[in-house]
């Protein structure tokens, strides 16, 4: 039995990757925690997740509580992600990192850190969106420079970073798959007199509205026709089902940075 440390438990994410856990006969929550100053600490993680009382107080750090489990899973803030990392390297815990907006310095450190310990990290850990990085960047490769290629991601309001990191993630593929330089074909807005649109062009488009758990669309537009590969997401239930199956594959895996290519077996 896989014993798993739920970080960011009070948070959207955190209470349905709970739910998840609460769900599989393979794995248990042994221990939660939210930033010292939340309001959440201290209160039972199943009841703020609203599934009943588990008996598991949310901790106020992960040193609290980072010798009860085998793996940390982490949905919260870049800053918080960092610090969470470097205990989990001290102690040999293995993780699943799936917060987003982590950039620069920040995922230098993220990566090099994450490369000790075993570790799966991915912007998206939904089943659904890793099998179609595979098919966007096959795709993209097939159809190649003839075929426009457009990314538009739409989430809810709440979402504090832009582009998401499931669009990047499919930029990157869609520049790789074609042998372009993302840094320097990417647009990522267009206003005014623009001119005739670049050849090698990848351009990706952010929506904000509502309650939308999330939507990917990878545009390939061709003269006389076009194709489009979506995601849906129609709750955040199927990410959280994809970090929990990470976290009971890592726990078995050597040192290592893993994405969940690695875990679905899409690596072929």
């Amino acid at each position: 039995m896989v014993k798993a440390i739920v970080s960011g438990a009070a948070g959207r994410m955190g209470g349905r990757i709970i739910h998840m856990i609460h769900q599989n006969p393979d794995i248990e929550l042994a221990a939660a925690l939210e930033r010292p100053d939340h309001p959440a600490v201290g209160s039972d993680a199943g009841t703020s997740a609203g599934i009943g009382e588990l008996g598991v107080p949310i901790s106020g750090s992960l040193a609290e509580v980072v010798d009860k489990g085998d793996v940390l899973i982490e949905f919260t803030t870049p800053e918080a992600t960092v610090a969470n990392l470097r205990t989990a390297v001290e102690k040999g815990l293995a993780v699943v990192i799936g917060t987003t907006g982590i950039t620069g310095a920040m995922l230098e450190e993220v990566q090099d850190l994450a490369k000790r310990v075993r570790c799966v990290m991915a912007p998206n850990m939904s089943v659904g969106v890793n099998v179609m990085f595979k098919i966007a960047g096959l795709m993209a490769e097939i159809l190649g420079p003839d075929f426009d290629m457009e990314i538009l991601e739409v989430h809810h309001r709440f979402k504090k970073d832009a582009p998401s990191g499931t669009a990047m993630k499919l930029a990157q593929i869609l520049a790789q798959a074609t042998g372009r330089d993302l840094e320097k074909v990417a647009t990522y807005e267009r206003k005014g007199l623009i001119g005739e649109r670049p050849k090698d062009e990848i351009g990706i488009q952010t929506w904000r509205a509502g309650d939308i758990a999330g939507e990917h669309t990878v545009l390939f537009g061709g003269m006389g026709e076009r194709l489009e590969l979506i995601h849906r997401a129609h709750s955040r239930d199927n990410f959280a089902r994809g970090a929990v199956r990470a976290a009971i594959w890592v726990v078995e895996q050597p040192p290592g940075l893993y994405d969940m290519q690695d875990v679905l077996g899409l690596k072929k």
